[in-house]
């Protein structure tokens, strides 16, 4: 899918493991759960400013939503969904109460994945901002601390945006220009060459990436 085209899909990180291309290569790759998704609501430039469809994916009981949510997805006249997303969309939308599913993507399209990554808890400079330690030796108190943080007098303050130790990960996070290696329409499974964001089971979202050939 080239071009400015950004469709997507919501899916599940499942895992990775490995696959063989054609020419026998080992190719490390992320399985992703995609959709099916359904169609809840269109956005359109005349009502909204923006064209964008907004697609629901997993099951959930409806006692478990609240009101609006309930009355959101009656007027829509489709089952209740645990997550919904928006997702630009060129051209004609699909109609609402219809399902998306990973046939919108073929082997080969470059996409970009968006998710939480993993938390790694509160984090030194060392790990979490790749800062060298200081002297082993000789005395020295600063062995993996931060060092100096600014100038005494002036401004004799701590700049905003200091690297500084801290919670570590648990971010949204963003891989771009991966490659979709196989699609499995069946199981509903994409095969992505590389790794992406986030613990097994997390959500993500798979968009056709707007620009750029795919990583190597």
């Amino acid at each position: 899918m080239a071009g400015t085209n950004r469709r997507g899909i919501l899916g599940r990180k499942l895992g990775m493991t490995r696959v063989f291309d054609d020419a026998g290569r080992q190719l490390p790759v992320t399985v992703v759960q995609a959709g099916p998704c359904r169609v809840v609501l269109h956005r359109t430039p005349e009502r909204d400013g923006y064209a964008a469809v907004q697609l629901g994916f997993g099951a959930v009981r409806p006692s478990r939503l609240t009101r609006p949510m309930a009355g959101h997805f009656r007027k829509a006249g489709v089952s209740p969904a645990r997550r919904i997303m928006e997702f630009a969309w060129d051209g004609d939308p699909p109609p609402i109460g219809s399902d998306l599913t990973v046939e919108i993507f073929a082997a080969g399209d470059v996409v970009d994945v968006t998710g939480i990554s993993k938390g790694k808890g509160t984090a030194g400079v060392i790990k979490r901002h790749h800062a060298r330690r200081g002297p082993m030796t000789h005395g020295s108190k600063y062995h993996r601390r931060v060092g100096s943080l600014n100038a005494g007098t002036t401004p004799a303050r701590v700049w905003k945006n200091r690297q500084m130790p801290g919670r570590m990960g648990a971010r949204r996070a963003t891989v771009k220009a991966l490659r979709v290696v196989r699609v499995d329409r069946e199981r509903h499974l994409l095969l992505l060459h590389g790794a992406i964001p986030g613990v097994r089971g997390a959500l993500v979202t798979v968009r056709a990436a707007d620009r750029g050939a795919p990583r190597a």
